[in-house]
């Protein structure tokens, strides 16, 4: 959820003397709920063209007023969080080139970064800088780690989180790349859940498992993408993972933004849940993907 501080400026009529000249500024908070939405038709296709009256969103099992509402392939900010555990050493070839899929897929505009992690989680790319467009300096961040260690899956994710918030666009997105569950982490599983809700994030996962892997925890990818109006993938093959980060860079970029206002004297802070739905003729049943919750705070 977003907070935006509006700020309305006067200036008072000239014949009150005791406040001539002076500006004065009102400001309130306004909390914003911000969703990405991706809707298919029955067949599988992205659908354009709708209007926020093709739309219906509920907050706890009551209709909301969307007050924003758009369209567009607009640049994002979006983290490649990969794992560079031991077990991945067989597959650092294929998870590489569908990093690099991905960032040819995306909006030119885009802010990348790239998270490595294994025990300890790292930043991929040179020190000083945040984000990155360049294919060669991508290359050499997904690339910069021989895969080893344990995987710290957790940690890694909240990491990422954290850096979203750096970026300037206003949609975020993360896509990770795993193939084992969390065995090192000191985030819990509730403790990343809840990073999750207070993020407008969507999260992309991937789980290259191997099927003897006792760490292997296919439920939690499920889970982390379902919260945050994500997808989770489960390929068979290591090389499927590359038109998989294809496909999520289309998703990301024909995604719907759609925004509300939750009503305070009606809402009460922790976690609320969210269902959209959408219509329009032509189209007999449209599906719709968003994340299902967020974490309202205390009002200040």
């Amino acid at each position: 959820m977003k907070r935006i501080v509006v700020f309305l400026a006067f200036t008072l009529p000239l014949g009150l003397i005791a406040f001539q000249n002076q500006e004065f500024s009102i400001s309130t908070d306004v909390e914003l709920v911000q969703l990405e939405v991706s809707v298919k038709d029955a067949k599988g296709g992205y659908v354009s063209g709708l209007t926020k009256e093709n739309f219906r969103v509920e907050e706890m099992g009551v209709p909301q007023t969307i007050t924003v509402f758009s369209h567009e392939d607009v640049p994002v900010t979006a983290g490649l969080v990969m794992d560079a555990s031991g077990s991945m050493r067989t597959k650092q070839k294929d998870v590489i080139m569908a990093g690099l899929v991905f960032a040819g897929a995306s909006n030119a505009r885009d802010q990348l970064f790239v998270v490595n992690f294994n025990d300890l989680v790292r930043a991929g790319l040179p020190e000083g800088t945040a984000f990155s467009d360049d294919r060669d300096v991508l290359r050499r961040a997904l690339s910069r780690d021989k895969p080893e260690g344990r995987t710290a899956l957790y940690d890694a994710i909240g990491w990422s989180l954290e850096h979203l918030d750096k970026g300037e666009r206003e949609k975020k997105a993360l896509v990770v790349v795993t193939d084992g569950g969390d065995n090192c982490s000191k985030l819990t599983t509730p403790e990343m859940m809840h990073l999750i809700e207070l993020s407008h994030a969507t999260i992309y996962t991937i789980g290259l498992f191997d099927e003897d892997d006792p760490d292997r925890n296919p439920r939690v990818l499920e889970k982390i993408a379902h919260v945050s109006g994500g997808q989770c993938f489960l390929p068979q093959q290591a090389e499927d993972v590359i038109p998989i980060c294809r496909k999520i860079a289309e998703d990301i970029r024909n995604r719907y933004t759609i925004g509300y206002v939750p009503n305070r004297t009606r809402a009460k802070a922790g976690l609320r849940s969210i269902k959209v739905t959408a219509s329009a003729s032509g189209h007999e049943h449209l599906f719709v993907r968003t994340r299902t919750s967020y974490s309202l705070p205390e009002h200040k």
